[in-house]
């Protein structure tokens, strides 16, 4: 396949080239020259983009995802980090599924008054207590 200027590769990847030249700027892609005045990149840019999509999907940030690259395009991804996002996700998911089991029962619930009913008011009562709180903002992890 031969070189992608980088219109090529927003139309492919479903970027604008906005976010190809900040990627680039993060040092995530980098391209191979240029053709008059747009950027050149090899073809393998796609699946580096695709894993790019795939680490952001997942919740990480790009310096995350960038450690995610050996200095010589390689990938290196850090299984320990993969797992400790994973367990994340899991307590997320338990976290939402019980709210989401809370607001079904309020919807149906027969109580005349949704305060008669016990499995509403320990729902209040785990909002009061932050127990269904959003998740705190994540920060990249440090490089150790």
């Amino acid at each position: 396949m031969k070189d992608l200027d980088i219109v090529e590769v927003s139309r492919l990847s479903g970027l604008p080239s906005a976010t190809l030249r900040f990627y680039e700027e993060k040092r995530l892609i980098a391209s191979i020259g240029r053709r008059g005045l747009r950027r050149l990149f090899d073809p393998d840019v796609l699946g580096r983009l695709s894993l790019i999509g795939l680490g952001r999907a997942a919740g990480f940030s790009l310096d995350e995802i960038a450690r995610m690259f050996a200095p010589d395009g390689r990938v290196r991804i850090d299984r320990r980090m993969l797992a400790a996002r994973a367990d994340e996700l899991d307590r997320t998911i338990r976290r939402l599924s019980a709210l989401r089991n809370g607001l079904r029962h309020a919807a149906d619930c027969p109580a005349p008054r949704h305060m008669e009913c016990p499995k509403f008011r320990r729902l209040v009562r785990a909002a009061a207590s932050g127990a269904i709180a959003p998740p705190p903002k994540r920060t990249p992890q440090r490089k150790t």
